[in-house]
């Protein structure tokens, strides 16, 4: 079914300052909508970007069936736009849905919804280096019901704006802090869907650990509290004795998008990869002994995130002198170059629109 575009009467371009972006707070003109009612999609539709009526009975705002993703569009080197990953994005929504049980969306239309937002909207990409286009599809159980069970309505929306960087230290080094008795997921629960609940619960540990002057919480497992997660936004990674080890997909952390191409990069320079349980112990013990040169966060947010200081029960470890570590730059560069169209995409990673 071909998308219905209604497009808007005068821009808002013109009102946004590019040079002093907020991630997360300016959106373009336009958005993709489509209803799910009795048992199917229905017609497409992109529209001006504007609010949306909802009863307060609403079934999401009660029971959180709720799910969503986020990627990237960049203004490639050659004038033309780069879509990173966004197959990876689709599957990985998928996933979700089936979790949460939410219908899930064709491939097809899914990746319709985004080009063709993207498409119409591209004056809305930024120019300068490190910015980009963020992309958001999310579902919600829209059933005007107030019970628990699975919904039977459903909207698919996508949101587009321009951002700039994540976090405000950039690729400068940001300081973490374990849970410290909080947990986010376990087996078999939610932490491998990217849905609302997860993010709901890492609120009030985040909040804390920022009063306490650090960028992130460094989640640790909800069983024993000892071997290490993921961290609030991104996934984790860590360079010890010159291997990549990041925690496994076993259910209770994301399947990062930017964590899956770290690891392809690694593999493909010839790194040693380590898809393993690591304990906070190991690392704290490993940084002081100087074993391990390197921490990182992955993610389509911050891309590579360096970490230069992780705090755990008192004690403290800066790592590489909180600087930025050879390999954390090398990773940012490779992916960065590739979303800008500066490097060769020799592992198809990119949906180019011309």
């Amino acid at each position: 079914m071909s998308i219905q575009i209604h497009k808007v009467n005068e821009s808002r371009i013109d009102e946004v300052d590019f040079d002093n972006l907020v991630f997360g707070h300016t959106f373009s003109d336009h958005m993709f909508q489509v209803a799910y009612r009795n048992g199917q999609w229905n017609q497409p539709e992109i529209v001006p970007f504007g609010k949306i009526e909802v009863y307060p009975s609403l079934s999401c705002l009660h029971y959180g069936q709720s799910i969503f993703e986020g990627l990237k569009a960049f203004r490639s080197v050659d004038g033309s736009i780069n879509i990173f990953r966004l197959d990876k994005h689709i599957a990985r929504m998928k996933n979700s849905c089936e979790r949460m049980c939410i219908p899930t969306v064709d491939d097809e239309l899914f990746r319709e919804a985004v080009t063709s937002l993207v498409s119409l909207d591209r004056n809305w990409i930024p120019k300068a280096r490190g910015s980009s286009l963020y992309i958001r599809p999310f579902i919600f159980a829209s059933e005007d019901y107030i019970g628990v069970r699975v919904s039977e309505k459903y909207e698919f929306f996508v949101l587009t704006g321009p951002v700039s960087t994540y976090f405000k230290e950039g690729l400068s080094p940001v300081k973490l802090m374990t849970s410290e008795g909080y947990v986010r997921a376990v087996r078999g629960g939610l932490g491998e869907a990217k849905t609302a609940a997860n993010y709901a619960a890492s609120l009030l540990p985040a909040m804390v650990a920022q009063k306490r002057g650090f960028s992130q919480v460094l989640w640790l497992d909800a069983l024993e509290g000892k071997y290490i997660d993921e961290v609030g936004t991104m996934n984790i990674a860590f360079i010890k004795d010159g291997a990549l080890i990041t925690p496994p997909l076993e259910g209770t952390i994301l399947p990062g998008v930017t964590r899956d191409s770290v690891i392809q990069l690694a593999k493909k320079k010839g790194m040693r990869v380590e898809e393993r349980r690591i304990s906070i112990d190991e690392v704290m013990e490993s940084v002081k002994e100087g074993s391990m040169t390197e921490v990182f966060g992955t993610g389509t947010a911050a891309v590579i995130s360096p970490v230069g200081e992780i705090y755990h029960n008192g004690e403290t470890v800066k790592i590489n002198n909180f600087e930025t570590g050879p390999f954390a730059k090398m990773f940012y560069d490779e992916i960065t170059g590739i979303q800008y169209g500066e490097k060769e995409d020799t592992f198809g990673w990119i949906t180019n629109i011309r």
